[in-house]
């Protein structure tokens, strides 16, 4: 082949198949040629024409392998021996030719060349990286070939008309039979980890300067495990068991000797005459008959059971302040609610915080801080706008058919159709999509859509071949300049598709659009505003048209946009006020029935106490009020739970003191005046009312120590709610349950004092006020109390809770941290299905960028050869690294390497790639041949222009220093880097890839403050995939930013909302100690008994230990929200340890006896009314479970469970 002869329609010249001898070129054409084809020498077999044409072609393939010297040779020698190599005519055979306006041209070749040098070609290149696209070069140049003879056949692909390729059919033949004269070309390749043309470790990996940086080892380790004949047991069970055993031996033979001790001892004692009854009626009696005078003398308060100080003093107080608020009552009541409605006044500053950002993230946070650093230096991630369409299964087991319809595809069409009519109001402007859309590379939004591949134009879709096309663009997506997107780039199927296996697109059950819309750094300026606007009316499309079409066409739809999080869970709170209105209404008739006595027709409306009840239940709002008053006064912004949760949880624990109290008042003789009533009631509990409640308000506390911010408010709000209901329940609830005892001794009707019985009705009814024993108290004295006196009942419950605690520590550790997005949202709400969706169907994970701060660019550093991953680069550089990393993807959670605006623009200003870094002759850029002004837009070819025929590259070899350039001339070209725009001439342009990925503020001093690299997460499916990514993350930059010497951190969009789960075992433990620790040392401070709070201590831990045990069984995950729960479960436990411990230890008998008598006073009232009250919740009344709650489902201490819901974001 010699000449050109004539040319394509398409513009594309052809050669003439003209068998003449090589001709020697001259001077110019021979140095031309040398620089490009340095082992061609001599004559050659090419026009000056050809050459140029050649020249004009792997311009395209040039930026694509620069990066790696030895691939680009063996590339740039297989076409130069092409075209004019002196040898051609024993290597190359036409066969075929075609007659254009009367000239012969070439039409069809059959290419001789050895499998050697295609090995070699293949082998050098496979690994080359594209860092623009996160891919391999060889997806652009090679349409993905996994071997050479699929390269081979791409190139020699004959094209089509206006499609990049040959212009003629290329047959690559290894073998030639003895007679036709043909000899295989077998050029000398070139390895890539030859050191003279070294390529870098990302792009050669079988290097021998990369034999020492191996791909990082997996970091998941098997969890330790012991096989015992068939069954494998972990580690951690059977330790445990074998300390069960122990354990349980070792107190069975304590308890075994201990009670034959005992037996022997009873045995040489005279029994007692005096039944346990009557012993406990006679104490009652004693201390009943006292005089008041003695009573407020007596440092005990029954049968010369002597009390700890601190008791005493109590006891002392209560007594005095008991006497005098039933003297004061009116001063009292009065006194105490004047100060909570002074606390309440701070409402008017009341503000609700409702970002997920400030409730899930704390001020000192790491990610929040670096989050901060990427938006304000670089450009904030941008919003999100999805649909994912997918088909139905046709059975249950049945696998779901492709989406890759016509009708489909077609659907898709009618749907983008109605999305870019969207109009949304702001501020009497009409939006549309593309007022808001991302546009990185001109006027067209950089929607991921599969319809990208007809250019967004439903006319290009029959035009094109329909289904047909859109099967070629997964092969040839990065290749084929038919299949490159609206906004001039190419589209990778795998974020267009979902449900697919490995690269089976056309498997893909399931289109996923995603519309990136432009974040602004002012979430309150005009930009968020009318992002927001347009997602409103995007999200009430797909609710009333877009569902409706897609469902007629047996698919599914799920959709979401950015702020769908927020809106779903305001409008489910705002839904809430119904349910927590009923809620409190129950749970008042419920108060207002167990306060009173039993009911008796005749005297129902006197003893009954709804009244009272009411106004018990007045304070608790009352003491929620005053709490989120006082913060709204010190400006700390509310969150949408308080008011829903809070007075749940304090009526919940404040409901068992307030029934404390009025049967601790009824069981007092009536032979006493009112004021020793009320004073011998709050010398009886008040003391572990004080204790209880003291407990509670310093766990509640322990809260606010959680970094997660809504978590941190709410433990504020409800330790101060809880210590103003106890201080209320202490005055106020004390003063109404005087007025209401003064009423019913009166023979005044309940909720209508003024109404007075007639004394005929009063005598009827006598002993109104005494309470008699109930059903529970009585199965508290005459079944459960003599049941645990035995021995063998007391080891069995020992046990058996002893066995719930080991088995609940074997549990635990199988707890995941993290919260799913779909428990924090109503179960009606459309994301819903869109979270399920985005589970099954994605196939990419969230981008991934390593922020480089202080890149010192200087000639005098080092940091550039550092960071980069082309040639010449060190072998353990950033790029490098990331490059190995990916390999390992199920421990380091990157996905590909990383896009490097670094190596691009050192392969951009490189000589090498000619078309890239130009200049005109006045030193101003000159853009590449295919761009305007070189090539005015609509040109067909840009050949003949010639306005741009005069430019040359920025740099010769001679100007840089090792390929690298000075600290001048890369401040100079930098931001001629980031304004090129891509095209086939120079694939390296950096606008649009690359325009946030630097930050130029201040760049002139040789310091860039802060660039990014991009790469992506595997697709990370469950709550704790984005932990552990999160933690590969970190600790692959901190071993990097140690070993260079560079402060590199990583940054995701989703990094601020699972920090909290790095770190929140160590979190939940530690504020559990203190929790459970504050409640011992005020125990020991109060009772001074060393055992007593042991006692507490440790039913408090097993109880936290059961929780756990149970979130394990449940799948609860553990995150700030469940650590508060647990914390709360506390204080709310202490409730049904405090008041029983303190009954028994103010007892008298032996221990049974005390036992029985704690349990008929105290234990049946704790039961009962914590119990019960803790069972009234918002869930019992609602089909929707709140999505803004901390919610306790079944408050029993021994079995405590709890769901966690909060907010997403």
């Amino acid at each position: 082949m010699y000449d050109i002869c004539g040319a394509r329609s398409d513009g594309k010249v052809l050669n003439c198949p003209r068998g003449s001898p090589s001709v020697k070129p001259d001077d110019l054409l021979s140095s031309k040629i040398q620089s490009l084809c340095p082992t061609i020498t001599g004559n050659v077999c090419c026009t000056e024409a050809q050459f140029n044409t050649l020249r004009a072609q792997v311009q395209q393939a040039i930026p694509f392998l620069v990066g790696c010297p030895a691939c680009l040779r063996n590339f740039l020698n297989l076409f130069c021996e092409l075209t004019c190599s002196p040898n051609q005519s024993r290597f190359i055979n036409v066969t075929s030719i075609s007659k254009v306006k009367n000239n012969l041209t070439v039409d069809g070749i059959d290419f001789y060349i050895t499998d050697a040098f295609g090995e070699g070609l293949y082998d050098s290149c496979k690994e080359v990286k594209f860092g623009t696209m996160n891919t391999r070069a060889l997806e652009f140049i090679g349409a993905g070939a996994k071997n050479f003879k699929e390269w081979f056949a791409f190139i020699g692909r004959q094209a089509g008309l206006n499609v990049p390729g040959s212009p003629y059919a290329i047959t690559f033949r290894p073998n030639v039979t003895e007679d036709s004269g043909m000899v295989p070309m077998n050029v000398s390749t070139y390895s890539c980890s030859d050191i003279s043309l070294g390529c870098s470790c990302g792009d050669c990996p079988s290097s021998t300067v990369c034999s020492n940086s191996a791909p990082p080892p997996s970091t998941k380790e098997g969890s330790c495990s012991v096989r015992i004949g068939s069954l494998k047991a972990k580690c951690i069970d059977l330790s445990l068991t074998v300390l069960y055993i122990i354990l349980f031996s070792g107190f069975f033979g304590w308890g075994y000797f201990h009670r034959r001790r005992e037996r022997k001892t009873a045995m040489s004692k005279a029994s007692s005459n005096v039944t346990d009854d009557q012993y406990q009626n006679i104490g009652r009696q004693k201390n009943e008959n006292l005089p008041m005078e003695m009573l407020e003398d007596a440092p005990h308060i029954r049968n010369g059971v002597q009390l700890s100080f601190v008791q005493g003093y109590l006891s002392k107080f209560y007594r005095k302040y008991g006497t005098w608020v039933a003297r004061n009552p009116i001063f009292v009541l009065f006194t105490s609610l004047a100060a909570v409605l002074l606390l309440c006044l701070g409402l008017i500053r009341f503000k609700v915080e409702t970002r997920p950002e400030k409730l899930w993230v704390g001020p000192g946070s790491r990610a929040a801080a670096e989050k901060q650093f990427f938006d304000n230096h670089l450009a904030p991630f941008y919003r999100i706008e999805q649909l994912i369409l997918a088909t139905v299964p046709d059975g249950m087991h049945e696998k779901s058919p492709s989406i890759l319809t016509d009708d489909n595809i077609k659907l898709l069409f009618e749907i983008q159709k109605k999305i870019d009519g969207i109009r949304a109001n702001y501020s009497g402007s009409m939006i549309s999509l593309t007022d808001i859309c991302m546009k990185p590379l001109g006027q067209d939004c950089a929607t991921q859509s599969v319809l990208q591949y007809f250019k967004m134009d439903p006319t290009n879709y029959d035009n094109n071949g329909g289904v047909d096309h859109v099967s070629y663009c997964f092969q040839h997506f990065t290749s084929a300049d038919a299949c490159m997107s609206a906004f001039k780039a190419p589209l990778d199927p795998s974020t267009a598709l979902g449900g697919f296996s490995g690269n089976n697109y056309s498997e893909a059950s399931a289109f996923i659009v995603t519309y990136p819309v432009n974040n602004a750094l002012d979430k309150e300026g005009n930009e968020t505003g009318k992002a927001v606007a347009w997602e409103k009316a995007f999200i009430q499309l797909a609710q009333d048209e877009l569902l409706q079409m897609v469902q007629s066409k047996n698919l599914t739809l799920s959709f979401s946009s950015e702020s769908s999080i927020e809106e779903e869970l305001k409008r489910e709170s705002t839904a809430d006020a119904i349910t927590i209105l009923i809620s409190y209404l129950v749970m008042f008739a419920y108060i207002s029935l167990t306060l009173g006595d039993t009911p008796r027709l005749s005297s129902f409306y006197i003893s009954s106490k709804v009244l009272l009840g009411l106004s018990g239940v007045v304070l608790v709002m009352l003491s929620v009020l005053g709490s989120v008053g006082f913060f709204s006064i010190l400006g700390v912004k509310s969150t949408l739970i308080i008011m829903e949760v809070i007075p749940f949880l304090v009526l919940a624990v404040g409901v068992d003191n307030m029934c404390i109290l009025v049967h601790a008042v009824k069981r007092q003789p009536l032979e006493l005046p009112l004021e020793g009533r009320i004073s011998n009631a709050l010398v009886e509990v008040g003391p572990s009312i004080t204790l209880a409640s003291l407990s509670e308000v310093l766990a509640f506390a322990v809260g606010s120590f959680i970094p997660m911010p809504a978590c941190r408010v709410f433990s504020m709000f409800a330790a101060l709610a809880v210590l103003l209901d106890f201080l209320l329940q202490v005055t106020a609830f004390v003063a109404l349950i005087v007025f209401d005892f003064l009423r019913a001794e009166d023979k005044r009707v309940d909720c209508f004092p003024c109404i007075k019985v007639s004394s005929s009705y009063a005598d009827s009814d006598k002993g109104i006020g005494r309470k008699k024993i109930g059903l529970l108290a009585r199965y508290m004295k005459e079944v459960h109390a003599p049941i645990l006196s035995l021995w063998g009942v007391k080891f069995l419950v020992v046990s058996v809770f002893v066995a719930f605690a080991v088995a609940s520590i074997a549990l635990c550790t199988r707890i995941e941290p993290g919260l799913e997005q779909k428990i924090v949202l109503p179960r009606d709400s459309y994301l819903q299905g869109y979270f399920n969706n985005v589970s099954e169907y994605l196939r990419i994970g969230a981008p991934l960028y390593f922020v480089v701060k202080n890149y010192n660019y200087s000639s005098e550093s080092r940091q550039t050869n550092q960071l980069c991953s082309i040639s010449q680069c060190d072998s353990n550089s950033l790029l490098n690294q990331i490059a190995r990393a990916s390999l390992v993807p199920e421990s380091s959670y990157i996905a590909k390497p990383a896009a490097s605006w670094l190596d691009d623009f050192l392969v951009w200003i490189s000589p090498e790639a000619f078309g890239c870094c130009r200049k005109f002759t006045n030193g101003s850029y000159c853009p590449p041949d295919d761009q305007p002004p070189c090539c005015p837009s609509g040109q067909a070819s840009c050949a003949a222009v010639g306005l741009c025929k005069d430019c040359t590259t920025c740099f010769r070899h001679s100007d840089l220093q090792n390929d690298r350039p000075s600290t001048s001339q890369f401040k100079e070209k930098l931001p001629w880097f980031l304004s090129a725009l891509p095209s086939a001439d120079c694939s390296k342009g950096g606008h649009g890839a690359y325009t946030t990925s630097v930050d130029l503020s201040g760049y002139e001093n040789g310091v860039i403050q802060a660039s990014s690299f991009r790469t992506y997460h595997t697709p990370l499916n469950k709550q704790v995939d984005y932990v552990n990514s999160l933690r590969a993350a970190r600790d692959f930059s901190s071993r990097v930013s140690d070993s260079l010497k560079i402060e590199i951190f990583p940054y995701s969009v989703f990094y601020m909302f699972f920090e909290q789960y790095l770190d929140i075992w160590k979190t939940a433990l530690v504020n559990l100690t203190i929790a459970i620790g504050a409640v011992f040392v005020v125990s020991l401070v109060i009772t001074c008994s060393l055992w007593s709070s042991a006692i507490i201590l440790l039913v408090l831990a097993m109880i936290v230990i059961d929780l756990l045990g149970v979130m394990a069984i449940l799948k609860i995950q553990l995150n700030a929200v469940s650590v508060v729960n647990l914390i709360m479960s506390v204080g709310i436990a202490v409730e049904f340890c405090v008041h029983i411990t303190h009954a028994f230890s103010v007892s008298s008998g032996d221990k049974d006896q005390r036992m029985k008598e704690a349990l008929i006073t105290m234990g049946a009232s704790v039961f009962r009314f914590s119990f019960f009250s803790l069972q009234i919740d918002p869930p019992k009344f609602k089909p929707i479970p709140p999505p803004n709650k901390l919610l306790l489902l079944n408050p029993e201490p021994d079995c405590k469970k709890k769901r966690p819901l909060m907010y997403w974001f």
